[in-house]
């Protein structure tokens, strides 16, 4: 790789050794990838330095131990231990950890607790942002359009490519921990302009309105496409952030989509020929609504028993305007006494919920309100869960397989009615 006259100097270790470690790895991925430099990020979002009783106990074994061993050994994978310093690059802290008013709820235990709290203020300290969530977008970063960045977490990625036009790969926790402290990150994939082409395209024969309709043409998506880069044409009402956030989680956990274009809405794609570059697409994939009826049958494969333990809402993090929505379905309701309601969101806006009253409502009815984390994340439910509810297609992918439980997909007004009745009412679109 060809390095610039700074990213020499990291690499030759002037500017210190945690700085001279992060080049070294970010050069060993560089050349893996067949990157041929590097570009400069001021816009990192990640999970640096978290840590959690395993990793303390390991790195207390190996290395020394502390939050110094963890980012070190772990982090940058270097043969020894560096004293960390600022961060570079504008770094956000994606989610991760548990809620610190309701970490007992998650079923952390106090060490757990402890540790996560203590690597939190760790990072800090090097000017990290604590946003505790995987909607960073929703909590005040938000880079312009061409900006490059380094972001973990498939749903933000997505969104950041597509809906506000910046530039990331689907890094690591290694790779944007490295690009924390250098302010760099390989020029490969979807930084460059002629990996950011469609490949596919899908053609809708219907308007695609509701959350759960985008969420479930971005599952089809996904699977149909994997990889590559979705054109979609047709007509989309209402294509507000809400309806993108659920889509692009839903492609990016069906089929691993890092970018895609709507024609007429995304700002890569003012038309479908521009979004292709003109060239021809690989495949043209009607979704009508036999395929709609098929993904929605897909996602409720895995759920038989109509008695709901557990309703989950917040994947990705609720919004203001979706808590608003879940309380006003709530009003002068309350969640079964034989179910959970827990919505997610990041502290940010729960910081504005707690102020408008709207914490205190959910929990009113019965439902909670929590932060930091999701039960796949955390690998949390209420205790005796056999059978949840979700408004996500994306959470619908991963929690069955990651808890042993049964999950119904359906709309939040669904949801809302489960966890109200304790039943699964949802009706087959």
């Amino acid at each position: 790789m060809k390095l610039s006259p700074l990213e020499q100097r990291m690499l030759d270790g002037k500017d210190g050794k945690a700085r001279q470690k992060a080049m070294e790895l970010l050069l060993r991925y560089g050349e893996a990838l067949g990157a041929e430099r590097f570009v400069a990020t001021d816009n990192v979002a990640g999970v640096p330095g978290s840590s959690n009783p395993f990793l303390e106990k390991y790195y207390s074994q190996h290395g020394g131990g502390g939050y110094q061993a963890v980012f070190s050994f772990f982090d940058l994978d270097s043969d020894e231990l560096v004293d960390v310093p600022k961060a570079a690059a504008h770094t956000c802290h994606l989610q991760g950890g548990y809620d610190p008013d309701n970490w007992q709820i998650l079923g952390a235990t106090p060490e757990s607790f402890k540790i996560s709290q203590g690597s939190e203020a760790f990072i800090a300290d090097r000017g990290v942002q604590i946003l505790k969530t995987c909607t960073p977008y929703l909590a005040g970063n938000v880079p312009k359009k061409g900006d490059h960045c380094a972001w973990m977490e498939s749903s933000a990625v997505v969104y950041c490519n597509s809906v506000i036009g910046a530039r990331t790969n689907t890094e690591g926790r290694e790779s944007t921990s490295a690009a924390m402290l250098t302010g760099v990150i390989p020029d490969w994939g979807l930084h460059r302009d002629e990996n950011r082409l469609g490949s596919h395209l899908i053609e809708v024969d219907f308007e695609i309105e509701s959350v759960m309709d985008w969420g479930m043409l971005g599952y089809f998506v996904g699977e149909a496409v994997e990889e590559r880069i979705p054109v979609l044409s047709g007509r989309f009402g209402s294509a507000d952030l809400i309806r993108h956030k659920h889509f692009g989680a839903a492609a990016a956990s069906s089929g691993g989509v890092e970018m895609y274009h709507i024609a007429g809405v995304t700002p890569e794609a003012p038309s479908v020929a521009a979004a292709f570059g003109g060239r021809l697409p690989v495949e043209i994939i009607p979704y009508g609504l036999a395929e709609k009826r098929r993904t929605y049958d897909n996602l409720n494969s895995k759920a038989s028993d109509t008695q709901v333990d557990y309703v989950m809402l917040g994947c990705p993090h609720y919004s203001l305007e979706q808590i608003r929505g879940a309380c006003a379905m709530l009003a002068g309701k309350r969640v079964s006494a034989n179910c959970a309601l827990w919505i997610f969101t990041s502290r940010a806006v729960k910081a504005v919920a707690d102020v408008q009253g709207l914490s205190k409502q959910l929990r009113d009815a019965g439902a909670v309100l929590l932060t930091d984390t999701c039960s796949s994340i955390s690998q949390a439910v209420p205790p005796g869960t056999k059978v949840a509810a979700l408004d996500s297609a994306k959470q619908t992918h991963y929690l069955p397989a990651i808890m042993n439980i049964q999950a119904w997909f359906g709309s939040t007004q669904d949801c809302i009615n489960a966890a109200v009745t304790g039943r699964w009412n949802g009706e087959r679109p």
